[in-house]
This record gives structure tokens, C-alpha cells and sequence, in this order.
């Protein structure tokens, strides 16, 4: 079922090499037709993320039957729908998290990782939503198993994931919320979303911050988009059993690594993905955000920081400044 007026071509941006943002070229191509259990959406806005970065830069590759095209997270209106879905109708407004395919006109979507516009959300707050929430919600609450009035160290601090991070901890009753960041601009920002301290890691290292700041027993969870040389100094502001959260590789592989603090404070080193998780596995993470998180969305007491937006055509100029480090919260692409 559909809606009419769907073009059979339509502008999406392929990565024409691995490379640098250059390489985010706008191409037309064919309209993706919705399987059984999925949604074609007219996307009208799609966050950009780390991890298309790395697919940018032939470092991650999208799984299995997936789309080549990059984007992980969408909002729009349902066109049309597969045979076997249930949860939406035609005109729908939704945000949805995809496997690829985001950065187009339209994309299909699993009806079980879409979800209706939480209340009070626009569009481009929506398409910053999805993967990285749900990042947040698997790494930090899941599998980092933080808990009321632990203490917390968030890398990246002004990025996507930083500030989403930031907010639910503040939210969820962290007793402390160090964050690290790279300009003055970010440090302000982030002490305005409820972090307690904020060390610019261009003047400070943030190991040594952290324990003064902890009168020297580390912190419980540390949230890492890093690594590189990163890896060492969170061993040393960790606290005895605290929790290290692996979410991204910004400065790639750990060199020179000594494991022995890891023994000594008898530490959990943890990483994961979202996108090669199966449907039913996003969907239960999506379960929890619905009962837990976006009552506080509707509440008006937290939404994704948004930091600017690009026409879809100028992908590559949105990716030269995420490239940069200098925004604060997320980036998202527009069309139309």
C-alpha cells in the first residue's frame, strides 16, 4: 500500500571512494520498495553520526543487505507500506533507525525500529533520536549498568553522543558528571546540559582532573568515544570495579596499553555496535527508551542538542565540520 506521487528515482549520496568528506557525492538512484515487515519514508531530515564517518572512511562497513548508503537515523512521513506491517498508516510522521540508506529522499525501515514522533519533538530533533539514544541507553544504562548517584566520565563531551549522554545521566541522578571537551564554547555548553566539571583536554589532563575532582577514587563509568591514547589514562581515573564503555575509536588503536590497572582496580572493559544488532534486539532497546525516556521528552525536560543543519546535497560540508570537532550536539541533514 502507498500513497501516490512516489518518483521512481531519487537524489541520495553515495561515497564514490573511502576518503575524506570530498568523497559524499549526491547521484541519483532508484527508489527503495518497502519488504513485509518494513516502511518507506519520505525522509525530511537525517542525523548525521559517527559511524558514517568511519563507513566514509571504508573503516566500517555496512552489514549484510543493507544499503551502501550512508545514514542511520531518519525522520519523515510514511509513503507507503510492506505487506506484512501493522504499526503504522500512510502520512505517518515517524523517526526510525536504519542499517544505511539515511541520506536520501526516501529509505525503508524495519516497522519494529521506527517509532511516532515522540510529543514536542520537530523533525530535525527527531532524526537526532535514534542511534544516538539508543547508543547511549545500551552502552551507559544496559551494558554500563550506571546507576543513581555513581560518578561518570564522558569523553567527547560536545559531541552527539556526549550531550545525549550528559543529559540522561543528569536525568537518571549521577552524583557527578565529568565530561572532556576542546574549546571554551564546548566547556560552557556542556556545564549548561548538568555536567559538574568540564576539562578542556587541549590545556588539562583529564586523568589527573579527575581525580582531584574524585579526592582521588576515579570514577564508576567511563563513556569513551576515543580510545587511542585514551585507553591508558581511563584505566587511571577509573574507580575500583568501575565500568569503561567503548562506544567509538575517533583516535583509533590503543598502543603501548598497560593491562595491570585493569587487574589491580579490578576494572570492566566493555564496546559494542548498534547497527549489526537484528530488529527484535533494537526494538526491545526501543521498548525501554519509549517507557523510560520519553516521558521525560514529553516533559519538556530534555531534547537532542542540535547544532546545525545541511541541505542533503551538502553532505560533504556537514562531514567537513563534524571531520572538525567544533559543533555541540548533532548535525543533521535536510531535504527539500
Amino acid at each position: 500500500m502507498s500513497s501516490t506521487n512516489i518518483p521512481q528515482q531519487m537524489t541520495a549520496i553515495e561515497i564514490t571512494r573511502p576518503g575524506g568528506p570530498e568523497v559524499l557525492v549526491p547521484a541519483r538512484r532508484p527508489t527503495p520498495s518497502p519488504a513485509p515487515r518494513e516502511v518507506l519514508i519520505r525522509v525530511l531530515a537525517a542525523g548525521v553520526n559517527g559511524p558514517d564517518v568511519l563507513q566514509r572512511k571504508g573503516l566500517y562497513d555496512p552489514p549484510a543487505g543493507a544499503s551502501d548508503i550512508p545514514g542511520l537515523e531518519i525522520a519523515g512521513e510514511v509513503v507507503a507500506l510492506g505487506s506484512a506491517t501493522s504499526r503504522f498508516a500512510i502520512g505517518d510522521k515517524v523517526s526510525a533507525l536504519v542499517p544505511g540508506g539515511g541520506y536520501a529522499e526516501y529509505a525503508v525501515a524495519d516497522e519494529r525500529t521506527t517509532l511516532h514522533l515522540p510529543r514536542g519533538l520537530d523533525l530535525v530533533e527527531a532524526a537526532a533520536l535514534p542511534e544516538t539514544f539508543m547508543t547511549v541507553w545500551v552502552n551507559l544504562f544496559q551494558r554500563g549498568q550506571f546507576k543513581q548517584g555513581e560518578t561518570l566520565l564522558i569523553h567527547g563531551g560536545a559531541s552527539g553522543i556526549g550531550t545525549t549522554a550528559t543529559m540522561l545521566a543528569k536525568a537518571f541522578g549521577a552524583a557527578k558528571i565529568i565530561t572532556t571537551v576542546g574549546n571554551e564554547e564546548q566547556r560552557q555548553a556542556s556545564l549548561a546540559l548538568g555536567a559538574d566539571l568540564a576539562v578542556n583536554y587541549q590545556e588539562a589532563d583529564f586523568a589527573l582532573e579527575v581525580m582531584k575532582a574524585t579526592e582521588g577514587k576515579g570514577v564508576d563509568v567511563i563513556v569513551d568515544i576515543i580510545a587511542g591514547d585514551y585507553v591508558a589514562r581511563n584505566f587511571q581515573a577509573a574507580a575500583m570495579n568501575g565500568r569503561i564503555v567503548q562506544i567509538g575509536v575517533i583516535k583509533g588503536a590503543a598502543r603501548e596499553l598497560d593491562l595491570f590497572p585493569l587487574l589491580t582496580k579490578r576494572l570492566t572493559h566493555i564496546g559494542s555496535t548498534l547497527r549489526s544488532r537484528s530488529h527484535d534486539e533494537k526494538a526491545q532497546i526501543i521498548d525501554e527508551l519509549e517507557a523510560r525516556v520519553w516521558p521525560l521528552i514529553q516533559a519538556g525536560k530534555l531534547k537532542p542538542v542540535i547544532y546545525q543543519t545541511f541541505a542533503l546535497e551538502q553532505a560533504s560540508r556537514a562531514h567537513e565540520l563534524i571531520d572538525s570537532g567544533r559543533h555541540i550536539g548533532k548535525i543533521v541533514l535536510k531535504t527539500g
